[in-house]
């Protein structure tokens, strides 16, 4: 019963296994449909300059007509302009300041040294120039309303308002300028004394009040009209042929807003909501297919596909979020991200489809739909090929310097268009896709982290491997020397061959850099690390020597997995000797024991053979490159027959029957070989 029910367990666990990809994208498409915004789509696309090709727009009801960002703005500084500031009259201030001229004048008088006498007339005087004063106002200026000269104002006093205007009304300076001109009439005053005890007396005792003409403000703001006449049902919004100038611009991108606001009241959510399922389907279904026909070992992998729907649900998601929260331009989020990962992490062909993907179902929700597609397919396009062979980290700061330049020239060109000057753009507008360009950058730490969670290979991972102080590279110059620089020619091979025939030559050159870090074990059992003329091969059996050499396949998969290298990697130093023999030492056996019985897998590497173009570029390198080292005097013609030889060899013993290369990539690959051999053993060619 015990082992039925594990035969159950595993029969369950294999079907969940089948179906997790289709579970994936219904999660995927449910995800994207669940965040988008549900209201129905406006039908038409608003260009302004353009030619109005569809047929007659015919109002289908009544609707006002918007004004202008910049109209608005106009109204509303008008309205400020004509709001009258509300002061408060305080008659306390006018009694308390008698009273204390009153007060100034007994304390001082003596000190003054004038006839008691006269005391009385200073006081009448004194007490009627405050007196005028504090009747006519006193008022601190206001530096919001003191930019024009007489301006009016209203003064409230116990609910009863009085219109003046702010010329009559006195300041403080005003004020004693005006006691000067009244007391020189009275020569019989000290001018100078009596101005003394007046200045300090000279109060406002009419007061700015903020909080209330703020109040009124808001009120006049808030009555201000957002419309500019209507458009009846049955009127012609714009006839076909027409352009689209800015009084119908503001017609249609009116009668948008007023289809959007009916289409929240009356439309049919779940009806908006099986539309956008319907799309979003086709739209994931197709990137399956098309990872199904050209892609299979992504289609067959299922981390790597719930990384890419991982992504497209995310900038699905971040442009929806961006809509709910009304975000003031949408250029602001960064949709080149998309393809620089995908192309990062996979290759050119999925990124450039991906994006079409992602920018054909934003286009449904974003305004100017043809306008959007333009920029972001552009901008996509330009990220994708500016990167298409990652060498340096700089590139990323390149890319996004070139992604900043097209969407300038689309900004440009879009612009001329529709306003047909170039006084009249507004650059403020191309703000936004600075912005998005600065988010871009964020594509760098996103990469390394999807490597980690997704345990996937970058070209950014390969630049940091093929660093020749990278640990193992640099333990590898110091334990094998002669190794290594074996390595660095194995690599130049490579890398130009598979340059030439189509492949990635970042990961061959990585993988010829790393196969055959296993000889560090040993290193003196290779004949490159050999330079005192000791052999230690020459005291040990056949047999014992062949294990020794294979064994540097499994123990540099070993130091590998230590050393935190990649599989992708690992697979060229499983796959650079294949299943062939160590024929030297096989040879050797026969011919010295011809009599013995040996089995022959003694003798022969663990293997796989290479399964792509990459590994068995790598394994006809390395063979050619080290077998090179054992011309007595290298010409065009022994280079020439040693790489054709070395290759047949490879292909009579099926090592290449698993890699997709052709016939024509080894004619390719055999050129490239003997130009570069006779390159580096400096043999002249006969012209």
């Amino acid at each position: 019963m015990a082992t039925l029910s594990i035969s159950r367990q595993k029969a369950v666990l294999r079907k969940y296994a089948r179906n997790v990809k289709f579970i994936m994208m219904v999660l995927s498409i449910c995800l994207i449909v669940f965040s988008l915004p549900k209201q129905a789509k406006f039908s038409y696309e608003i260009e302004k300059g353009r030619i109005w090709n569809q047929k007659d727009l015919v109002s289908p009801y009544n609707f006002a007509i918007l004004k202008t960002q910049t109209e608005i703005q106009n109204d509303r500084k008008n309205a400020l302009a004509s709001t009258t500031p509300l002061f408060q009259l305080n008659t306390d201030v006018a009694t308390q300041q008698i009273d204390g001229f009153k007060n100034d004048l007994e304390i001082k008088w003596h000190n003054a040294g004038i006839d008691d006498k006269r005391k009385p007339n200073y006081l009448n005087v004194g007490v009627a120039l405050l007196t005028d004063v504090y009747t006519k106002g006193v008022f601190s200026p206001n530096v919001k309303y003191d930019k024009n000269q007489g301006y009016p104002v209203v003064i409230l006093h116990r609910n009863v308002s009085t219109e003046k205007n702010s010329s009559d009304l006195f300041t403080r300076e005003t004020a004693l300028v005006y006691c000067g001109e009244i007391l020189n009439g009275h020569p019989e005053i000290d001018r100078s004394f009596m101005l003394d005890l007046l200045q300090n007396r000279l109060q406002a005792n009419v007061a700015f009040d903020g909080k209330l003409t703020t109040r009124l403000e808001t009120e006049v703001l808030d009555g201000l009209s957002s419309t500019r006449g209507m458009v009846q049902q049955g009127e012609t919004i714009i006839a076909k042929g027409s352009v689209v100038n800015d009084d119908v611009y503001q017609k249609l991108e009116s009668y948008k807003k007023a289809f959007e606001d009916n289409a929240r009241v009356n439309g049919n959510p779940k009806l908006v909501l099986g539309g956008q399922l319907l799309l979003v389907t086709i739209a994931i279904s197709l990137l399956m297919i098309f990872l199904f026909l050209f892609r299979k070992d992504i289609y067959a992998d299922n981390r790597l596909v719930s990384l890419i729907l991982l992504v497209i649900t995310a900038m699905l998601g971040t442009l929806s979020m961006a809509i709910k929260l009304q975000l003031p331009n949408l250029y602001y989020i960064p949709y080149c991200i998309v393809p620089i990962i995908i192309r990062i992490l996979f290759d050119t062909r999925l990124a450039l489809n991906i994006h079409l993907l992602v920018v054909m179902i934003a286009g449904f929700f974003v305004p100017n739909s043809f306008e959007f597609a333009y920029f972001e397919i552009t901008a996509g396009m330009v990220s994708i090929y500016s990167i298409k062979n990652l060498v340096r980290r700089e590139q990323f700061l390149i890319s996004a310097l070139i992604i900043t330049f097209t969407y300038f020239v689309s900004f440009l060109g879009i612009s001329l268009i529709r306003e047909g000057s170039l006084v009249d753009i507004d650059w403020r507008n191309f703000v936004p896709f600075v912005i998005s360009m600065i988010l871009t950058l964020l594509a760098y730490p996103l990469i390394y982290l999807f490597e980690k969670i997704f345990n996937i290979t970058s070209d950014i991972t390969l630049i940091e491997l093929t660093n020749t102080n990278a640990p193992l590279l640099r333990q590898l110059a110091f334990t094998a020397p002669g190794t290594f620089q074996h390595s660095l020619q194995v690599a130049n091979l490579a890398e130009n061959a598979i340059y030439e025939i189509g492949g990635n030559a970042l990961l061959v050159r990585a993988g010829a850099l790393y196969h055959d870090i296993g000889k560090m074990e040993n290193p003196l059992f290779f004949i490159e690390n050999q330079n005192s003329g000791f052999n230690p091969h020459d005291k040990l059996p056949y047999e014992e020597s062949a294990q020794i050499i294979i064994r540097h396949v499994l123990k540099g998969i070993e130091l590998a997995e230590k050393g935190n290298i990649p599989d992708v990697v690992v697979n060229f130093i499983r796959t650079h000797h294949g299943n062939t023999r160590v024929d030297y030492f096989y040879q050797s056996y026969l011919k010295n024991f011809p009599e013995k019985i040996i089995d022959e897998n003694t003798f022969r590497y663990p293997g796989p053979i290479p399964f792509s173009k990459e590994t068995a570029v790598l394994m006809l390198a390395d063979s050619v490159e080290a077998a090179s080292r054992s011309l007595k005097e290298p010409d065009e013609k022994s280079i020439g027959g040693l790489v054709d030889r070395i290759i047949k060899y490879k292909l009579d013993q099926n090592q290449l029957n698993d890699s997709n290369i052709t016939l024509k990539d080894l004619e390719t690959i055999k050129t490239i070989f003997k130009r570069m051999l006779m390159s580096i053993y400096h043999v002249r060619i006969d012209y």
